[in-house]
């Protein structure tokens, strides 16, 4: 038999969507703001000569600054204020969350609730802050020593004014951006920093699209290799939002309680375990923590041999380049899932409330099983991370595929779909059930 839930979310239609006013003013909230960071994606840096840099960035697509301006949505290809996008602020999260399960002091603060968790979202504030000065004043520095294959610099004016202005504005579009994140979340519809992340990519899909299909025109594609290309980020889609959906369910059972004459209790409930635990966290802390060192030596075309070398070796498709991807996948996989789901304080909430696993004791015994079944499932979870990722790359430097056609961008556009989705369908099951309750109390004062 259908759940209450379930059975209103059979009779979702356009008529309760209208009648949910303030979830139509989240959704209004969350395509204005969005709107907003892709309007921003146009404006350039001042002192940037737009045609050379295009003939540098053109030459550059296949390389790691193609996969940069994926994740930026075109925005560091045209080198605006929005260059680094808000992956300072990933970088920065990724390292709050490893602190905080190195340092001691950190971890207390953790615990510490309400008050710990502003504290450390005030230290990864600060450290944004750092790391897009940083990666800014490395993106100037890089930009005055590239030049064209006419041999013309992309900077009009270099030296010192041009790197304080730049090391501000991209600053301060990262630090914009964070901003406006955080205000979706709040305000609007599904997670902002991913919905930012989200909206770049779909914005150039149409453009890649495009050009896989001129590619196919002029021959530098075969129509049935197109059509596979197809086929494959169909099916990819449909591998993906299956094994998001996949979970184990542990079964739970509560003891009976006699109260008087009466006895209570006795139900049994379900702990799903998501395959996935971790969703699409892993493959963006990769990506951003990837991007980082092999950005700046990318755009230092002039450095030394060794910082050559290892911008080739680091480029997509290359053999280091896919192990330390896929090694940094699964870390984050295990460590994501091991900081959203503690199997300790599970199992005592569990022993708390009277409930335990059938044929396991409460307690440490349930703590160790949790973490046993947790563990099996994130190797999966891992493995299927790594594969969505990386097979499509090799086939993409194989066959000079866009990037938007790899396994990273369909995971980070499928799964946050699907995390919007979910959010607008339980903002509208708490509208019906307020509904309810309004109708339940105007009978009761009827009667």
């Amino acid at each position: 038999m259908a759940s209450a839930a379930e059975q209103l979310a059979s009779n979702f239609n356009f008529g309760s969507l209208g009648k949910a006013t303030e979830l139509k003013n989240r959704i209004w909230f969350t395509l204005g703001a969005l709107i907003i960071y892709r309007l921003g994606t146009y404006i350039p840096l001042p002192g940037i000569d737009p045609v050379i840099l295009s003939d540098i960035f053109s030459s550059q697509q296949g390389g790691v600054i193609g996969m940069f301006d994926m994740f930026s949505g075109g925005a560091l290809s045209r080198m605006t204020i929005f260059a680094l996008n808000i992956m300072p602020y990933i970088s920065a999260s990724i390292i709050m969350q490893l602190m905080t399960a190195v340092s001691p002091q950190m971890e207390a603060l953790k615990k510490e609730g309400e008050a710990g968790r502003k504290k450390i979202n005030q230290y990864t504030r600060y450290g944004t802050v750092i790391l897009a000065a940083l990666q800014g004043y490395g993106i100037a520095v890089g930009l005055e020593s590239m030049q064209s294959s006419l041999g013309s610099s992309a900077v009009i004016d270099p030296g010192w004014y041009f790197r304080a202005t730049t090391v501000i504005t991209l600053t301060g579009g990262t630090l914009f951006l964070m901003w406006l994140g955080e205000q979706i979340t709040q305000r609007g519809v599904g997670n902002g920093i991913s919905l930012i992340i989200f909206a770049g990519i779909v914005a150039n899909l149409p453009i890649a699209l495009a050009q896989t299909l001129e590619q196919g025109r002029t021959g530098a594609l075969s129509t049935g290799l197109i059509l596979f290309f197809l086929v494959m980020a169909v099916a990819v889609i449909a591998f993906i939002v299956f094994m998001e959906r996949a979970q184990r369910r542990l079964l739970i059972q509560y003891p009976k309680r006699q109260h008087g004459n009466k006895m209570f209790g006795g139900e049994s409930s379900h702990l799903p375990l998501k395959l996935n635990t971790a969703g699409v966290i892993p493959a963006i802390f990769a990506s951003s923590l990837l991007l980082m060192p092999t950005t700046a030596a990318g755009f230092a075309q002039g450095g030394p041999d060794w910082l050559q070398t290892v911008t080739a070796l680091l480029g997509p498709g290359q053999p280091l380049f896919l192990f330390i991807y896929v090694s940094m996948i699964v870390f984050f996989a295990f460590f994501y899932t091991a900081v959203v789901f503690n199997v300790q304080d599970t199992a005592d909430n569990l022993k708390r409330h009277g409930g335990f696993i059938p044929g396991i004791r409460p307690g440490k015994n349930t703590a160790n099983y949790l973490d046993f079944v947790l563990t099996r499932l994130t190797v999966i979870g891992a493995a299927y991370l790594a594969a969505v990722c990386i097979l499509p790359e090799i086939l993409r430097s194989q066959y000079a595929v866009p990037f938007y056609f790899g396994g990273t961008s369909l995971l980070i556009v499928v799964t946050v779909t699907m995390d919007t989705v979910s959010q607008i369908q339980s903002h509208l099951l708490a509208h019906q059930y307020e509904g309810l309750i309004k109708k339940s109390k105007l009978r009761g004062r009827r009667k």
